[in-house]
């Protein structure tokens, strides 16, 4: 696992060589429902999403799955996160290895450090949930 400086320059010369995970929550009538993304710095595309009720790593790891599957060969790719408990599990991490990722993780308590992660997510909750709501 790299750790990451803060203050880097998050730029990929093409698409899939770097790739931004996070996770959000929605709050609906019935609870929450947490949200994962992949984002594809190049394209800034969201290549992997997955919705769940549960905070357990399968929600991360269905969306890595998911743009694992568009991917094909990620051998040489660069996944970076924060240093959330799901990013940092065993069976996330194995995952990442198998595939030949190399995983990269940010500062504590520094939401810069995963900048584009955040936006996509800003992104999501003012165009997609607060557009919609209320839930």
């Amino acid at each position: 696992m790299v750790r990451q400086k803060s203050h880097r320059d998050f730029t990929a010369e093409a698409p899939n060589r770097l790739w931004v995970a996070d996770l959000t929550y929605v709050r609906t009538k019935s609870g929450f429902v947490y949200v994962a993304f992949v984002t594809d710095v190049f394209s800034r595309n969201i290549v992997g999403w997955c919705a769940s009720t549960s905070l357990k790593t399968d929600l991360p790891l269905n969306a890595l799955e998911q743009a694992l599957y568009a991917r094909e060969d990620a051998k040489g790719l660069i996944h970076h996160s924060d240093r959330g408990s799901q990013y940092l599990s065993i069976r996330y991490t194995d995952r990442l290895s198998d595939a030949g990722i190399k995983p990269s993780v940010g500062s504590v308590g520094y939401p810069f450090d995963n900048a584009l992660a955040e936006t996509v997510i800003g992104l999501y909750k003012t165009e997609v949930i607060k557009r919609r709501g209320p839930w």
